[in-house]
């Protein structure tokens, strides 16, 4: 702004005279050279300057100042220099006439002293050397100031004064834009701006800012924008959309691309390029891969048959719609020989190396029916076969099989034994291809597991008495059937021992005891010894064999901790002391009762970092509370064995207090299972139950009563092993349990879904109400993870149960399963079966998995409709949306809509065939679709009044 002046009114005082400047052009100035006069004290004064925002001002003056030795006579007084003052207000305050000169409490800014002073005199006047300085002060807070010039005695002009500050311009860097900024106060500060995404950008890192320094200028960013998918950098700083015809999928520096192969974009800023017609991307697949389609169907096929089994070959397809991921399924039909109709294979079709997603032109197929029409369909899918609307392609090749020798006897068993004979029976070939004839029976002493001088029998029947043996040997002995197409196999060989002399002599003992009224029963066992290892185990025998077994020379008594007078005794007695600094905490996996329960490592001197789970104890807590958290681990320490989670130990010494056990990887059965709905077969699941079964048979030998058995509370390891796990009975007199599982029952928590009637009623809890319980976690599991009676209140289970009414079969359950529930719920306590008859029935199931074929029948219209639920009512749907929801499949809605399958009444024409098309894949899930398909099925069939 213009500057005007206002001189102090004691003369002498500056005067504003006319001058030259450096190149003689006349300019206007302040002078002042009173020189001869002593004690000068001249002052200059700008008026009001509002300072606009800024900090920090910048005076630059332009002077000229006379050498006072050029001067004649003049005295020592005379000077060089000058002051340059400030001072800071908020209004306009110094008039012409007032005496502010010397009123103000200015502040001096420095000194000025010229760099160069002028001596010379020309014709018209001084030869001036003109001098520049530049000063700063701050920081300035108030509206605005004014400039002061004192003169002391120099003689001296004002050529001009530039008043400034410095600010940094806006600016756009890395696609952010930064406003115009002021500098700071001090020339050495930093000032921060905040920057803003360019139009059609996006944040990279935050905050995005930048540096203005003392000069003006910006430093280096820090944070960064950059263009949105849809959108590339142009000039720098410009995000422009995508050209129709090309795309840009990510946000980042990278330029559009032209669409893929098969794909078009038909719109600016386009993220994806859409496929055309008939073309589609896996789910895999990259938005700048090109789109593909689905295969052509396989080609040439070749069938090899011999008796039940058959070798498919074929070549691969022409086309493989652009992809490099084709796989094989092969569908199984059995037919009549009129080719009427046909219906699925079997489940002990075996196919090798698999059925479905067969990488390899070939397949060996087995366990087929002798004289048997059979129809293979071999579907060439790939990646985006799914997305197609059409079903996959395929080629169909029809065969009939041959007449086949029966399979292998798969074990035998003795019935009796003398000293010179033994009595043996075996169970008919599960494959017997026709109608046995007759059994082949070979034999020999068993020096070495080679078959030297064997000898031979037939026998029309199972069963076969050996004669002619000597006592107290071993032989081994083997089986085959035989039909009309001759023998099969050998059974594997199996050792039998005939009685011995020390014991015949015995025998007349015993019975006379008899006759003096004393009866014993002698039971004698023949322990079966297989001799080859090389035996071909199934996959079933090969689980059974890895199943751990517990035994225990002396089995110990449960000791309640709440018997001590002081129950931190048991706490020492029975849970180890842990070092805090042993213990690592890495990250929080819950929450339980009494504090947060953490994953973290625990490495004890001398022994090897191990993971575990760590239950801590809340801030705050009463002693009462401190007690009931630490008698869980008082509980558990007591216990030793694989199906029971293994207390590591406690930290009581220091804050938190922390209960540390081994680290369950799967966590909870009940979750884990409901995330692998499916996965698994009968015999892991078997498997899983037979371990809690382990668990629980140890502590009702120890006299230990755990009352809240339940999915919830069985943890899994990473190798499916089960263990129960929860022993914290405090919980049971609390009132202010959140958890809904629980319900007051005469003054306590009872998980009433999972209890015994009579622990309900009576609070009788025994080993007999957890086997009860035991039933209950049976059924979670064969259900994988559903809850047991649904949505019904806790009310109306307990007046279901009352009425005899019980749980129905999961989908697919076996009835020998189903049926250990059932007798797991019996309403006498009494009459249920112990843990030790539950292991040893799950054990028998596991050796003989043939018994856990025959599936238990869910009626199609229930006669107890308040629980027969897991097979839903399909006309309370109102879409297949609905349907696959209520049956816990809502992952595969967009398959079904996709597809064309917008009805149930479209769905209830489906068929295996048509879920591996659009997509269905998994085994277990295309079964439990397709049952629940089965049951819409025959409630359609049904009058509406009739169904459930």
């Amino acid at each position: 702004q213009h500057l005007t002046w206002m001189a102090s009114n004691i003369a002498p005082t500056w005067e504003e005279v006319s001058g030259y400047d450096e190149n003689l052009n006349t300019i206007r100035t302040y002078q002042v050279c009173n020189v001869f006069e002593p004690s000068q004290n001249n002052w200059l004064l700008t008026t009001f300057i509002d300072r606009k925002g800024a900090q920090r001002i910048y005076v630059e003056i332009r002077f000229t100042v006379r050498d006072c030795s050029s001067i004649p006579n003049v005295p020592g007084s005379c000077k060089e220099t000058f002051n340059l003052y400030y001072y800071e207000t908020d209004a306009v305050i110094a008039t012409k006439g007032t005496a502010f000169w010397m009123e103000a409490p200015y502040l001096k800014v420095d000194t000025i002293a010229a760099d160069e002073s002028f001596s010379q005199v020309d014709f018209g006047g001084r030869l001036m050397k003109v001098n520049t300085e530049v000063r700063s002060f701050g920081p300035l807070s108030k509206n605005g100031f004014y400039l002061a010039f004192q003169d002391y005695g120099a003689c001296m002009s004002l050529l001009s004064v530039r008043v400034f500050y410095k600010k940094c311009p806006s600016v756009v860097q890395n696609f952010a834009v930064f406003p115009e900024t002021m500098t700071g106060a001090e020339s050495t500060s930093l000032v921060i701006a905040r920057g803003i995404c360019i139009p059609n950008s996006e944040e990279v890192d935050v905050p995005i800012k930048l540096y203005c320094n003392g000069d003006g200028e910006w430093m280096v960013p820090i944070g960064s924008c950059t263009c949105k998918a849809g959108f590339e950098p142009d000039n720098g700083n410009v995000c422009r959309a995508c050209p129709p015809g090309t795309f840009k999928s990510t946000q980042g520096p990278s330029l559009c691309l032209q669409c893929p192969l098969n794909s078009r974009s038909t719109a600016e800023a386009a993220t994806v390029c859409v496929c055309r017609n008939g073309y589609y991307r896996g789910d895999a697949d990259q938005p700048d891969e090109p789109c593909t389609s689905v295969p052509s169907s396989p080609r040439n096929v070749i069938s090899i048959v011999n008796e039940t089994s058959v070798i498919l070959e074929w070549h691969s397809p022409r086309e493989t719609g652009g992809r490099d991921d084709v796989v094989y399924n092969i569908v199984c039909k059995k037919c009549r020989a009129d080719r009427r109709s046909c219906s699925h294979c079997d489940d002990n079709v075996d196919f090798v190396p698999r059925q479905l997603g067969l990488t390899e032109t070939r397949v060996f197929i087995s366990n087929l029916l002798s004289h048997t029409l059979y129809s293979f369909e071999i579907q060439a899918v790939n990646g985006v076969s799914n997305k197609s609307p059409y079903p996959a392609q395929h080629v169909t090749i029809d065969i009939t099989t041959n007449q086949a020798a029966p399979s292998i006897v798969p074990i035998m068993h003795q019935i009796s034994s003398t000293m010179n004979s033994f009595t043996l029976s075996w169970p008919q070939p599960e494959q017997p291809n026709g109608i046995i004839l007759d059994y082949e029976l070979r034999y020999y002493e068993k020096v070495s597991c080679l078959s030297i001088n064997s000898t031979t029998l037939r026998c029309q029947t199972n069963t076969a008495r050996v004669e002619g043996l000597r006592p107290g040997t071993v032989y081994v002995v083997q089986v085959r059937a035989r039909t009309v197409a001759g023998f099969g196999r050998y059974s594997s060989k199996m050792c039998f021992q005939t009685l011995t002399d020390e014991l015949r002599e015995q025998l007349p003992l015993i019975a006379g005891s008899a006759a003096a009224g004393v009866v014993f029963i002698v039971s004698l066992i023949a322990i079966s010894i297989v001799c080859s290892r090389k035996r071909a185990y199934t996959k079933e025998a090969v689980y059974s064999d890895k199943l751990q077994h517990y035994s225990s020379p002396g089995m110990k008594i449960y000791i309640d901790p709440f018997t001590y007078e002081d129950p931190n005794e048991a706490v020492r007695e029975f849970a180890k002391e842990i070092d805090v600094s042993t213990v690592k905490i890495e990250e929080v996996i819950g929450a339980g009762e009494f504090g947060e329960v953490y994953k973290g490592r625990l490495k004890l001197p001398g022994k090897r970092e191990i993971f575990v789970a760590i239950k801590t104890l809340k801030a705050g807590y009463v002693e009462k509370q401190r007690r009931d958290f630490l008698s869980e681990a008082s509980i558990m320490g007591q216990f030793d064995h694989p199906n029971i989670i293994r207390l590591e130990g406690v930290v009581t010494k220091s804050r938190p207090v922390m209960i540390l056990t081994e680290f369950m990887e799967n966590g909870a059965l009940d979750s884990f299972l409901r995330q692998n709905d499916g996965q698994f077969t009968v015999i892991q699941l078997v498997g899983m139950m037979r371990g809690i079964a382990a668990g629980m048979k140890y502590l009702s030998e120890m006299n230990y009563v755990h009352r809240d058995l339940a999915a919830r509370n069985i943890l899994v390891n990473s190798n499916l092993v089960c263990k129960v796990s929860d022993f914290g009975l405090s919980r049971y007199l609390q009132e202010d349990t959140s958890d809904p599982s629980y319900t007051s029952s005469l003054g306590g928590k009872i998980p009433v879904r999972w209890t015994a009637p009579e622990a309900i009623a009576y609070r009788k809890f025994t080993s007999a109400s957890d086997v009860w319980s035991y039933g209950i976690v049976m059924w979670e599991v064969m259900s994988f993870g559903e809850r047991p009676y649904w949505d019904m209140s806790n009310q109306d289970v307990i007046n279901a149960i009352e009425q005899d009414y019980r749980l129905p079969p999961p989908m697919d359950c076996p009835s020998a399963l189903h049926q250990l529930m059932l007798d797991c719920w019996q309403k006498d306590r009494n009459v249920r079966p112990r843990f030790a008859d539950i292991v040893s029935t799950l054990d028998k199931m596991i050796r003989n998995p043939t018994s856990l074929k025959a599936v238990a029948n869910i009626p199609a219209v229930p006669s107890q409709p308040l629980l027969d639920r897991s097979i839903p009512d399909f006309n309370t749907f109102s879409s297949v949306e609905d349907w696959l929801t209520a049956i816990k499949m809502g992952q595969y809605r967009d398959n079904f809509l996709n597809s064309g399958f917008t009805s149930l009444q479209l769905v209830a024409q489906m068929t295996s065939e048509d879920l591996l098309r659009i997509g269905v894949t998994l085994a277990g899930h295309q079964k439990k679709i397709l049952n629940n398909i089965q049951s819409m099925r025959v409630q359609m069939s049904q009058p509406p009044n009739t169904v459930a």
